[in-house]
C-alpha cells in the first residue's frame, strides 16, 4: 500500500510562543517515507527532537500572529496481517524496561479504574484473543460522534458517556488493556477511509512478540495506517501543541491511497 498524505495547519497565536509539532510520518520498517516536505510559516529555525519511543519526530518552531504549516509526504507500507488472536500475552517480568510504563495509569486513560470490570466483563480471555475482544467491545459500545469530547475527557469519562472521537476511543481500549496486563500506547496517525478525514488516533498493544496496531473505531485497515508518534496518550501524541493562546483558522488532512 501506497498513500498519499497532505496536511495543512492555519493557525493565529495571540503572542509569540513555542509551538511543539509532531505530523511528519515516522520512518519504520513496516512503513518506508519515498517523499515528504514540511514547510512552517515562522521567522526562526526550527529545531527537530526525537519522538516518543524514539519513533518519528518532533519539531519545535516559534510563532507569532498568522502561524501556517504545510506537509505532503508519499509513504509505502509494508505491513502483513497478523492472526492477533494466536498471540499470547507477555508477563510484566519479561519486558523490556521501556515497556513498563504503558502498563501504568495516565492522565488520560485511568486503567486502575477498569480492572474490576475488565475481570468481570473479559473473564477466561488472554492474550490476542482478550486484546481483540477488549477492541470490539469499544467498537461496539461507542458511538462515533464529533464535538462530543474536548481535551479534557479521560477513558473513564467516555466510558460513562460511551460516545466520542478516535482519540476516545483510543483512550478507552488503551485503558482497558493495561487494566488487563496487556501493555498499550496510543498512536497518531494517517490512515485513507477515516470519515471525516483528519489525523488519526489508534492503538497498540504489546503481545507476546512485540507491538501490534488495533483501530477501536474500525475505520481504518491497519495493514495501511502511517504511524506518525506513539506515546502513553493524546498528551504524548498531539500533532500541535502551543505553548500559549491560539485560535484555529483552518486545518485540513488528506490521505488518499496510490
Amino acid at each position: 500500500m501506497r498513500l498519499s498524505v497532505e496536511a495543512v495547519l492555519d493557525y493565529w497565536i495571540e503572542d509569540a510562543a513555542d509551538v511543539l509539532l509532531q505530523i511528519e510520518v515516522a520512518a519504520m520498517p513496516d512503513q518506508t517515507l519515498e517523499a515528504q516536505d514540511l514547510k512552517v510559516r515562522t521567522d526562526t529555525p526550527l529545531v527537530a527532537v526525537v519522538g516518543q519511543d524514539g519513533i518519528g519526530q518532533r519539531c519545535l518552531a516559534r510563532g507569532t500572529g498568522s502561524f501556517r504549516v504545510e506537509y505532503h509526504a508519499t509513504v509505502a507500507i509494508d505491513r502483513p496481517m497478523v492472526d492477533i488472536g494466536a498471540l499470547a500475552a507477555a508477563t510484566p517480568r519479561g519486558l523490556p524496561g521501556a515497556i513498563i510504563c504503558y502498563l501504568l495509569p495516565s492522565r488520560y486513560c485511568e486503567s486502575d479504574r477498569f480492572e474490576g470490570f475488565v475481570q468481570a466483563e473479559f473473564a477466561g480471555l488472554e492474550g490476542g484473543k482478550l486484546a481483540l475482544a477488549m477492541r470490539d467491545w469499544v467498537n461496539h459500545h461507542l458511538r462515533y460522534e464529533s464535538g462530543t469530547s474536548s481535551g479534557v475527557t479521560t477513558a473513564m469519562m467516555t466510558f460513562a458517556d460511551r460516545r466520542g472521537v478516535c482519540r476516545d476511543y483510543a483512550h478507552l481500549l488503551c485503558a482497558l488493556a493495561r487494566a488487563s496486563g496487556i501493555p498499550a500506547r496510543c498512536v497518531s496517525a494517517y490512515a485513507p477511509g477515516v470519515e471525516p478525514q483528519d489525523f488519526h488516533a489508534v492503538c497498540e498493544v504489546w503481545l507476546a512478540d512485540g507491538w501490534h496496531l488495533l483501530d477501536p473505531t474500525g475505520m481504518a485497515d491497519v495493514r495501511d495506517i502511517a504511524r506518525v508518534a506513539v506515546g502513553r496518550d493524546a498528551t504524548d501524541i498531539a500533532f500541535m501543541t502551543v505553548f500559549g493562546r491560539t485560535q484555529i483558522n483552518q486545518q485540513h488532512v488528506l490521505v488518499r491511497a496510490l
